[in-house]
């Protein structure tokens, strides 16, 4: 199922269809309809009962070297080159792979709604990862991250994630949207540790905590 968001209800209407299990994509929210499937679920972290583990700790740990800064959803050459790195070590041969910086300025610009990027660096100023959001109501949504693939020891996805819960915290909002979720997918698997989660029924929100 796809919507187009245009507008003045735009925003309001992406905050309306984001709480029930919709996704945004450029002016475009969809959610997946399959005839005798309902695997993917839109999941969603509860903030303020979130409790980093103590792995996760240790990422923060890690990265202790490594500034976040809130930017305008503007697409710079320097966040397609480790897009395009990204893409090229986790995802070759994916329709993502052969975007060129104007597909990739879409992707980051093309938006009805309130959206912005964090930016991950170094201390030597490096840019190490990416996070492009949307700010909603009642949370905010992460629709789409890439990060240094050189860098595994960082664990940047975990580490981005974290700072988006802190996000939403500091703007005391009780959610954040990590997108869909498949049990048992080893691509998904890692919104697994950021319980306790939620996730859309079709009717709504239920825990997903066993």
């Amino acid at each position: 199922m796809v919507t187009e968001l245009s507008g003045r209800d735009a925003v309001s209407l992406h905050d309306t269809l984001s709480k029930v299990g919709f996704r945004r994509s450029h002016g475009l929210v969809y959610a997946p309809i399959c005839q005798d499937c309902s695997e993917c679920l839109a999941v969603r972290t509860l903030v303020d009962k979130f409790n980093p583990s103590n792995s996760q700790r240790r990422v923060l740990r890690a990265n202790e070297d490594v500034s976040v800064s809130d930017v305008e959803a503007t697409a710079t050459s320097e966040q397609f080159e480790l897009f395009s790195k990204y893409q090229d070590s986790r995802h070759a041969g994916g329709d993502m792979a052969t975007m060129d910086f104007f597909d990739f300025q879409a992707l980051v610009e093309e938006t009805p709604v309130d959206t912005f990027v964090q930016e991950f660096r170094t201390g030597d100023g490096d840019l190490v990862g990416v996070c492009l959001i949307d700010a909603m109501s009642d949370g905010v949504s992460a629709v789409y991250s890439f990060f240094d693939p050189d860098l595994k020891q960082r664990s940047l996805g975990t580490l981005m994630i974290l700072k988006l819960i802190d996000t939403a915290s500091a703007r005391d909002l009780p959610h954040v949207y990590l997108g869909y979720w498949v049990n048992g997918s080893r691509k998904m698997v890692y919104k697994d540790k950021f319980r306790p989660l939620e996730y859309y029924d079709g009717k709504a929100w239920r825990s997903l905590e066993p």
